[in-house]
């Protein structure tokens, strides 16, 4: 039996069916390409929660610039006691350079004393963050300071025992245990001549 010749009419409906079928496979085919490859299972993934509108990006810490002491002066300096067995070195803080900056940088010169009265004497800075981190700005000799250049570097506070001088400044002297924040001044002089930390502050810092 011979067919019917397709009308115009036919041929325009077959077209159009035509043209709606790939249309929907094309809207099938990239549904499932902004599905990220979920397609072959019955797990779709959430989308995003929105992000509250008081939550905002942190901001990048920088430091300050900062100008270097005058020399240290005997009057200004208090011996930094620390713990444990007698130490074969003294340290002293000159307590005129003792600042803080709005960095939150906690600035001072140190003295340090061997047994035969030989003398070390620098220009650092204390970040009182939950690990610690201290650096060396400037060297001092013969009266004045020499700036440590390009090589200077924050390094972390030790607590292995082998740096008890910037873990006892760090943990004790010139920082707020748990608040991870420098102390006012006049508590970090009043700290640094008493010798000694309340209980109650002396149990702040976590461990690591």
């Amino acid at each position: 039996m011979r067919s019917k010749p397709l009308r115009s009419t036919d041929r325009v409906f077959d077209g159009l069916r035509v043209a709606l079928l790939l249309a929907a496979a094309s809207l099938l085919a990239a549904c499932q390409g902004g599905l990220g490859g979920y397609s072959d299972t019955p797990f779709k993934p959430d989308p995003e929660p929105p992000t509250p509108s008081s939550v905002t990006p942190g901001q990048k810490w920088s430091e300050d610039d900062y100008s270097l002491p005058a020399w240290p002066r005997e009057s200004d300096l208090v011996e930094v006691k620390l713990d444990g067995p007698d130490q074969p070195l003294t340290h002293a803080i000159d307590t005129r350079s003792l600042r803080t900056g709005s960095d939150g940088v906690v600035r001072y010169t140190v003295v340090t004393e061997s047994p035969g009265g030989a003398r070390n004497v620098s220009f650092e800075g204390l970040r009182c963050t939950p690990q610690g981190q201290w650096t060396t700005y400037a060297y001092g000799a013969d009266g004045r300071f020499t700036p440590a250049g390009e090589q200077r570097a924050w390094v972390r506070v030790n607590k292995t025992g082998t740096d008890q001088l910037h873990y006892e400044l760090w943990r004790h002297y010139l920082c707020t245990p748990l608040a991870f924040e420098p102390r006012p001044k006049r508590d970090q002089v009043r700290t640094l001549e008493s010798g000694r930390v309340p209980r109650v502050e002396n149990a702040g810092f976590m461990p690591d």
